[in-house]
């Protein structure tokens, strides 16, 4: 079953790696806030990572096995969880199920770009790479100073005109 995001609009930004999607998505953030939404953020990362360190309790028992660690404090917490499907990415759907829906407004999702969602893509001429637009009907704007190098091309967003992407998005989340 397929969830129904009519109540969690979810906008993607995907890119090759430097293209500027994090420095983009933290402007946009602090835009879409300061309009009153609240916004959760969903990144996928290629690589491992932790939240803590080595040496730090949790850390230590999530390494002794702990197949779940919660880190608590007063001013956030945080659940990690140890993938059971090692090498493959993870689901999208399954990520996004994981949110508090009823205290969000909108999730903005960094990469997942093969998975099927409406995605804005940055375009950056100088990283010398194409573009995932021709490939992908599921970009649905592309974030650029560049003239797009293929057509046809959808809607093209300037990079520097957050004011012009927050009003896209609320437009294509219907907010």
């Amino acid at each position: 079953m397929v969830p129904d995001r009519r109540a969690l609009p979810v906008v993607g930004f995907v890119a090759p790696s430097g293209s500027g999607k994090t420095t983009l998505l933290r402007r946009l953030t602090a835009a879409l806030q300061s309009r009153g939404l609240r916004v959760g953020y969903l990144k996928h990362a290629h690589h491992s990572f932790d939240l803590d360190r080595p040496g730090k309790d949790s850390y230590e028992i999530r390494a002794a096995g702990a197949d779940q660690t919660l880190l608590a404090s007063r001013e956030r917490w945080a659940l990690q969880m140890e993938n059971d499907r090692t090498g493959e990415d993870p689901d999208l759907e399954a990520m996004l199920a994981r949110f508090e829906r009823d205290r969000l407004d909108l999730v903005l999702v960094e990469g997942f770009k093969h998975a099927h969602y409406p995605k804005i893509e940055v375009y950056r001429a100088a990283l010398g790479q194409a573009p995932f637009y021709p490939d992908d009907p599921e970009i649905i704007a592309l974030a650029t100073d560049d003239p797009p190098p293929v057509f046809p091309h959808p809607p093209v967003l300037p990079l520097t005109e957050i004011d012009a992407l927050v009003d896209f998005i609320f437009s294509q989340a219907r907010l």
